[in-house]
Order: C-alpha cells, then sequence, then structure tokens
C-alpha cells in the first residue's frame, strides 16, 4: 500500500516532541490530533510490525471483519461511506487514506520493536530503545512525551489452552489469529473451537466451502443479528445530505442506540434476551429455534462481548445444515480430531482455535522511572489513560461496549490540550496523584466482574493498574458519560503534579 511505501527511506531522529507506539487504528488517530492540534511538535511512529493496521494486521482469518459498526468505529473526523460491518481489507483501506491524506506517513517507521523505555528526572525525557528488524541494530530515541497506542493483547502469541493430545492431533491447527492465507479449507472438515466475535466470524466464512463446519464451544455467548445496513445513513444520502453530516449524525444515532442497549442490559436483562432470540429467529427462518443448549449464556448480556451476526450470516449456515454447535468441554485431542468430555468424538481436517488472546499490558515492554522498574499493577489508573508515580505517558485503552475509536479521539483532544497547557505553564513534567481526598478511597482491579468478565482480562488482572472507586480514578467503560467529562478535565485540578508541584491557584485552563 501506499502508507507503507512511504516510509522506506525515512532516517530516525534521535529526540522528538512526542513518541506514539503503534500505527493501529489508535496510533494513527492519535497522530491526527497531534498534528491538527500541536502542529509544531515533532513527533515519530514506531511500529513493530511491516505494516500499519495493527489488529487488521495481524488478523487474517477467513471473513475478518470489524465487530463494531464503522460509523462509531471510524474516526470522527474522517466520514465513514460503507456497510456499518466491514471486512478487514475495507479497514486497512480507510486507514491508508487517513495516513496518506495527512502525510502520516512520512513518520512511521516500521519494523521497529521497543525492548526498554526509562524515564530520567534529570532530564525530564524518555530514553526509549528498539531493536530494527531490517538491520538487527538497536535504535534509541528519547521524547518529552510517551503516547502509547500499542492495544492490549499479544500479536505473537495468542492464548491456546493446554488442552491434552494436541500433539497427537494430525490434522491442521491454528490459532485464529495466526491464520495462514494459504490454508485450504474448502471440501474439509473444519473444527473452530470458541464462540465468541471471532468464531461468529470465521464459522460462516468457512461454511461457505468447506464439506462441514463444527463450532465447539465451552459455553454459550450472545448474539446480536442485524442487517449489515443503516437505514438513517442510507435515506440522509437518498435525500442529498453531505458524508460528513451523514457521518456525524449516523454516529450519534448509533451511540444513542449504544447507550441505550447497554443500560436495558442492565435493566431489563430478560426483555433483552428475548428480543435477541427473536432476531435470531428471523435470521435463521425458524420460528421455532432451539436455544437450548448452545445458545443459552450463563450470563447476562453485555457482561462479555456481544457478538455481532451481520445478516445473521451465523444462523442462516446453521438452519442450512452447514454448521453443528457443540456446547462441551475438551477432553483431549487425538489423531483425528477431538473428544468431548461427554464422550463426543468430533473429527475434522483443520482446526481452528478461536480461544482469544493473551493480554499485553504497555506491550510487555519494560519501564522504569529514575532506574526503578513499573510495577503496572502498583499503579493506580487515572480515567484509565495515565497512572500514578509514570511522569508525560498516556495509554490509550478503548471501550468494549462502544467501539474502541470512541476513546482514540477523545484522548487525541485531551492529551493535546494537557501538551499546551504544559506549554502555557512552563511545565518539563506532568504526573498524576492521589489527592488529599483520596486518602479514604477503595483500590480495587482494573474493572469489577460483574462489570464486564472476559476471560482474558480475568487471566491476568493482576498486571493491570489498579482503579479507585471514584471515576476520576478508573476506565469506567463508559463513553456516554466519558465523553461529557473528558472536555471538562481541570488540568489544575490536585491530580496533576508539574514539575513536581500540584496547582494551588485557580488557573484558568488552555482553550481546547
Amino acid at each position: 500500500m501506499m502508507a507503507e511505501a512511504m516510509t522506506a527511506t525515512r532516517s530516525e531522529s534521535s529526540y522528538v516532541d512526542v513518541l506514539i507506539v503503534g500505527a493501529g487504528v489508535s496510533g494513527i488517530g492519535s497522530a491526527y490530533h497531534l498534528q491538527e492540534r500541536c502542529a509544531g511538535k515533532s513527533y515519530v511512529i514506531l511500529e513493530m510490525k511491516d505494516g500499519f493496521g495493527g489488529t487488521w494486521h495481524t488478523h487474517k482469518y477467513p471473513g475478518a471483519r470489524s465487530d463494531s459498526d464503522l460509523y462509531t468505529y471510524g474516526y470522527q473526523f474522517k466520514p465513514w461511506v460503507g456497510a456499518p460491518i466491514a471486512s478487514r481489507e475495507e479497514i486497512l483501506k480507510y486507514i491508508g487514506e487517513v495516513i496518506d491524506e495527512n502525510g502520516i506517513g512520512d513518520h512511521i517507521l516500521y519494523g521497529h520493536r521497543i525492548t526498554a523505555c526509562r524515564w530520567s528526572s534529570t532530564d525530564n525525557l524518555w530514553t526509549v530503545e528498539a531493536h530494527r528488524v531490517s538491520d538487527a541494530t538497536t535504535v534509541t530515541f528519547t521524547t518529552r512525551f510517551l503516547w502509547m497506542c500499542q492495544g492490549y493483547y499479544n500479536h505473537d502469541k495468542p492464548y491456546v489452552p493446554d488442552w491434552p493430545g494436541l500433539s497427537d492431533y494430525r490434522g491442521t491447527f491454528v490459532h485464529a489469529q495466526m491464520w495462514d492465507p494459504a490454508i485450504d479449507y474448502a471440501d474439509k472438515k473444519v473444527l473452530v473451537i470458541g464462540s465468541g466475535a471471532t468464531a461468529a466470524t470465521v464459522v460462516p466464512a468457512c461454511a461457505e466451502t468447506a464439506a462441514h463446519v463444527t463450532m465447539l464451544q465451552r459455553s454459550p455467548t450472545y448474539f446480536y443479528c442485524a442487517e449489515n445496513r443503516n437505514e438513517l445513513a442510507d435515506r440522509l444520502r437518498e435525500i442529498g445530505i453531505d458524508e460528513r453530516t451523514v457521518h456525524r449524525v449516523v454516529r450519534e444515532q448509533v451511540s444513542y442506540d449504544q447507550d441505550l442497549l447497554t443500560r436495558r442490559c442492565q435493566t431489563e436483562p430478560d426483555v433483552v434476551v428475548e428480543e435477541l432470540r427473536e432476531l435470531i429467529r428471523v435470521a435463521s427462518g425458524d420460528p421455532a429455534f432451539q436455544f437450548e443448549p448452545h445458545f443459552t449464556p450463563r450470563y447476562r448480556p453485555w457482561q462479555q462481548r456481544l457478538a455481532y451476526c451481520p445478516d445473521g450470516d451465523l444462523f442462516k449456515v446453521a438452519a442450512a445444515g452447514k454448521l453443528t454447535v457443540v456446547t462441551d468441554t475438551i477432553e483431549q485431542f487425538n489423531a483425528d480430531g477431538v473428544r468431548t468430555s461427554d464422550g463426543t468424538q468430533i473429527d475434522a481436517d483443520i482446526v481452528v482455535a478461536a480461544t482469544g488472546f493473551n493480554l499485553s499490558v504497555l506491550g510487555d515492554i519494560p519501564f522504569s522511572v529514575d532506574g526503578r522498574p513499573i510495577d503496572w499493577g502498583q499503579t493506580v489508573t487515572y480515567r484509565g489513560m495515565m497512572m500514578t508515580g509514570v511522569p508525560n505517558m498516556a495509554w490509550v485503552f478503548g471501550y468494549f461496549r462502544a467501539s474502541w475509536t470512541l476513546r482514540v479521539d477523545m484522548m487525541g483532544e485531551f492529551i493535546c490540550r494537557l501538551l499546551r497547557h504544559m506549554d502555557a505553564i512552563g511545565a518539563a513534567k506532568v504526573e498524576v496523584a492521589l489527592r488529599p481526598q483520596d486518602g479514604d478511597m477503595s483500590i480495587g482491579p482494573w474493572i469489577k466482574g460483574e462489570n464486564f468478565s472476559p476471560s482474558y482480562l480475568l487471566r491476568d488482572i493482576d498486571a493491570l493498574p489498579r482503579a479507585g472507586d471514584k471515576p476520576e480514578w478508573c476506565h469506567t467503560q463508559d463513553y456516554w458519560a466519558e465523553k461529557a467529562f473528558f472536555p471538562a478535565i481541570d488540568l489544575t485540578d490536585a491530580a496533576f503534579v508539574y514539575d513536581g508541584k500540584r496547582v494551588e491557584t485557580d488557573a484558568p485552563l488552555v482553550a481546547s
């Protein structure tokens, strides 16, 4: 792609004002905001892979697509003009256009894997070391501010349970995250292990040409079936409304609907469950669709991610007899496939593990402040983006119930406002610290299990920063509240410490 080729000859600069880590949807969006709102600041984006896109560069499994609608997953500054649920290729094209249209490619260095980040209070600088793949050398950068946009999962090592007998299996075994596009599943028996968003994508894609697909799940998932179109967007275009207005209006409509559904999942979950079931009945064409035992989850809707099925594709292949669902645990693998705990043998030519990923906190990069290693589990997060005791750094961590990118845009505006405020008061260093009024605050895990409980978070919850019981000291996962909070964050609040001192006066905020 053009966006990749543009950076082939760019040379490193030892110092930049801002260093952005990751050229995925978070990093590219953050770079746009930095250019627009802090135009005088120099920056570089370090990307460990050989291309942009992050998740969309990594995931090449059959049918790879968004699980969020693109009117909110797309950036606020660039209209989305396609179907709400988009393919991997369409999303990469969109991100590539953002890079090319805004000259961001000139700032990206691909093939740079960061190996250490060290803060010095003497110099008020981060020193960032990276391994450059092209010539296997170590390169060093210094920067005033680190903008961490590398996501929250390990791109190199997905989660694969320790299944007995896996080495005995004679067919093709692959985790979806490590899918090789050369794998031919036509006329093959395919077993997909898992039931979440990835499985809901892989199953209908494989079923198009596979002899048969079996989905083996440990426990059921909630699915949301709907047409892959937005009626409001279609109507606005029909009457001649410009795309920027369509994008803005539909973005608000989708956000409103998501908020309403999220709250209804908490206040009237049984009603929502029945509505989700009716959508499945319509998608499958079977008014008597049987939900027990394979489609009756043990948790309320949205306590784990609600998997989107555009045009009900998963249930259409089930209704066509191309899919068998088995709900059980694995006793062991054998030469021909898998035997479940109840003794069922599932033979397969290809086994695809859609079992999720391993959490990666700040890219698993060793961080230190003045020679002291940082243990993220011993820090407390400020609104899920800054951590106590860690100067001049922010981590982009998006939403689970709303589109990830909504927080990318919101944090982009905030971080630029913070950087301009530091310039205005002549501060070289900012960090967050608990205030005197936070002394009796309860401190707990990053997120509470009753709020959101996917396995990948619960497995490594202690590796994440801690959270308080006040909105300032946690990642609430509530975009609809945060979109009002973030623009109103008081940069003179005692939570912000500039050059080692709290602000003691009612200094005016820097305009956004």
